[in-house]
């Protein structure tokens, strides 16, 4: 089912019973602009290094950089799109780590893959496991920008596997 244990974007709807440890899904990829930068920037980080393309350039980033925060949002975007949107995902109780390697700049495209850290049964909720997910997102050199380990709750399948 799985080739060299990598798996591709989402062709199936997922139950807790569908991941194993050692699993990988690519998510996609998502470009990021400028504008996109600036105006998440302007709402939620309003650093000037976020803002400003001079201010940016004259910081210890080197140039105008998104958010961490952006960065993680852009994860999260992935994420939804490449796995839990088609799944029996019930939410996340949060993260565990959050780690920003490097900046990320405007014109670089992110992709996005997660790979299965481990599975557990809920006790409190029969009805749900927790699934590990370590996320990671590089830019278009295969740079890592940034890595964080997600766990998520999934519904099992009615009447077992």
């Amino acid at each position: 089912m799985f080739a060299f244990g990598y798996m591709s974007a989402m062709k199936q709807y997922l139950y807790f019973e569908d991941f194993e440890a050692g699993q990988r899904y690519d998510l996609g990829s998502i470009a990021v602009s400028e504008d996109a930068i600036i105006e998440f920037a302007s709402e939620f980080d309003p650093q000037p290094f976020h803002l400003d393309p001079k201010a940016g350039s004259d910081s210890m980033l080197g140039g105008l950089a998104a958010s961490g925060w952006h960065t993680a949002c852009l994860g999260m975007k992935l994420l939804y799109d490449g796995l839990i949107g088609h799944s029996s995902c019930q939410g996340s109780p949060g993260i565990n780590t959050l780690s920003w390697k490097r900046p990320v700049m405007p014109g670089d495209t992110l992709t996005g893959t997660a790979e299965i850290l481990a599975t557990r049964p809920l006790q409190s909720r029969d009805e749900m496991g927790l699934v590990t997910l370590l996320v990671s997102l590089a830019n278009q050199d295969k740079a890592l920008v940034a890595t964080y380990e997600n766990p998520v709750m999934f519904l099992k399948r009615k009447g077992g596997a």
